[in-house]
């Protein structure tokens, strides 16, 4: 994990001192307020971390410390982060609005996948954007999936869609994953593209996932401009970009939690390797330390 989001250096002095006391509490709330936990998140951590000190009649920080832990990891798993990939075709929706890393998270989602030994197929549906395209086969390329280009400039997305699935069907490819467009300019239309999109799939299989692409530097705006998707794509997952640098490792927890949805892929670099599933427990010992 990327070390300048992580808590544990925060945390570190509070921890180390010798017993809780007020001041603890109030490090520990700003800690993970500016974690970016949102302060409804980070009043029920609190709270709930206060009764279990209370229940357990302890002054001990690193007890606090393991609670915080405990509670975060269970918070976590409640959803369940595995990827629903067993058909074959497992067909797989990406969405997500324009700039939040859409196009490099398919060429890092191929990569993964093709290390694990499945065939990759890339279906560039967004055919809005002419340069998405060759984005997108740049990629694919770097992946290790095959692409499937549209035949002409501003082919019906769902028409690209179809030919994906078909192929991978043809060529007994693994995993189609499917390229959406991403302009908010009219959320109606954008919706109805992607309700076209899917119907079309759906007559040739089921699709097995449908993954929303996240900004995690962008945080709660973020999550704000994704809420038509949200409401309107069938989204199975999440996947959070950008969890180096900048980003707040709280938002991670916080947009589970917001959303009901399930975080199933993280990236924390701008490599093609820098893409991996998530993993609750491995997530919150890097947070925590």
């Amino acid at each position: 994990m990327a070390s300048p989001w992580s808590l544990s250096g925060a945390l570190k002095g509070m921890f180390s001192r010798k017993t809780i006391d007020d001041e603890t509490w109030g490090d520990l709330e700003d800690a993970l307020i500016t974690a970016d936990f949102g302060s409804d998140l980070t009043d029920a951590v609190v709270d709930e971390l206060r009764t279990n000190v209370r229940k357990y009649n302890t002054t001990d920080p690193t007890d606090l410390r393991r609670m915080l832990r405990e509670t975060l990891e269970e918070r976590l798993a409640r959803l369940n982060p595995t990827l629903t990939l067993t058909a074959r075709p497992a067909v797989i929706l990406v969405v997500g609005v324009n700039g939040v890393g859409k196009t490099t998270t398919i060429g890092k989602f191929a990569k993964f996948l093709t290390g694990y030994g499945r065939t990759v197929i890339v279906g560039a549906a967004d055919t809005f954007r002419a340069a998405a395209v060759e984005q997108l086969a740049t990629w694919a390329e770097r992946g290790g999936a095959s692409i499937q280009r549209p035949q002409q400039h501003g082919q019906d997305p769902a028409s690209v869609a179809f030919q994906t699935v078909e192929r991978a069907r043809n060529e007994s490819i693994d995993i189609a994953i499917i390229d959406t467009a991403g302009r908010l300019q009219t959320k109606s239309g954008l919706m109805d593209e992607l309700a076209k999109v899917r119907r079309v799939i759906e007559k040739q299989t089921d699709i097995a996932e449908v993954l929303l692409v996240l900004d995690a530097t962008t945080g709660q705006n973020g999550l704000a401009q994704a809420e038509a998707f949200i409401e309107h794509a069938g989204v199975t997952g999440l996947v959070l970009t950008k969890l180096d640098g900048s980003a707040k490792g709280g938002f991670v927890l916080a947009v589970q939690e917001k959303t009901g949805i399930p975080i199933k892929l993280i990236g924390q670099g701008e490599g093609i390797n820098d893409l991996t599933g998530f993993t609750p427990h491995v997530f919150v010992q890097s947070l925590i330390g």
